[in-house]
């Protein structure tokens, strides 16, 4: 897959991953698009990166404007080839305790699976026109080990992966690639509540993914996220410990 001349659109881009992947896409000489629901974040998000960048106010999670956002790359960005889905919803809390884990999974696997199937779907037409062309799903290492304290998050992330495979597996005859990004802790606001602070830097998840564009390594395993993912196919248990022991 190709690292430069791409039109590439980035949902959640205001900040965090989503914001260092868009900082890349930029420095590699590409167009960059980034969609957020909050427009004041977003517009200072444009500003901060310059360059080749356009931001659309949208909340994938919500279908109407999900349909504005798809008729206006449609129309002024006809030559979109690179989707990457990072727009995410996280709740922190332990299953049992006085949260409401039926409102949590909810936001979770409405903004971190569903939604990321229909602005796909919606959006494959365009990309299967471009002669190269990648889809770019940003899961978790959670995907593989949940973790206590993002249970139902961690259950959205593991939908997330099994869907991507799926996708990979049924389009794989099309010029559209299909790339996973599997963070660890990463050191941002989003991930603050579960000591985000000593994760790793969003630009490290950034460089990751360049470098797996130029090798068309699939399924991108950053930092932890190896390590873990090697514990879990050799002894399962010791993963979950791990991914569950505090300190």
């Amino acid at each position: 897959m190709k690292t430069t001349g791409n039109t590439v659109l980035i949902t959640g881009g205001s900040a965090g991953i989503g914001l260092a992947l868009a900082e890349r896409f930029i420095a590699e000489g590409n167009n960059v698009i980034i969609t957020g629901r909050n427009e004041a974040r977003l517009q200072a998000a444009a500003e901060k990166l310059g360059g080749n960048v356009t931001a659309i106010a949208a909340d994938v999670s919500n279908a109407d404007e999900v349909e504005t956002l798809v008729q206006k790359i449609s129309k002024d960005f006809p030559k979109l080839n690179v989707l990457i889905n990072n727009a995410g919803a996280a709740s922190y809390y332990k299953l049992g305790s006085e949260a409401d884990a039926f409102a949590n999974a909810q936001e979770e696997i409405i903004t971190n699976y569903l939604s990321v199937i229909r602005l796909t779907e919606k959006l494959l037409p365009v990309l299967k026109s471009q002669e190269e062309s990648a889809v770019v799903n940003v899961s978790s290492i959670a995907a593989f080990v949940p973790n206590g304290y993002i249970p139902t998050y961690s259950a959205s992330k593991a939908a997330l992966h099994s869907y991507t495979q799926s996708l990979r597996l049924t389009i794989a005859d099309t010029s559209v690639k299909v790339f996973e990004l599997m963070p660890p802790l990463v050191n941002t606001d989003f991930s603050k509540d579960i000591g985000g602070e000593n994760g790793i830097a969003p630009s490290v998840l950034a460089d990751d993914l360049i470098e797996a564009f130029t090798n068309n390594t699939f399924e991108i395993h950053t930092g932890a996220t190896a390590d873990i993912y090697k514990l879990s196919l050799s002894d399962p248990a010791a993963a979950l410990h791990a991914m569950n022991s505090r300190g």
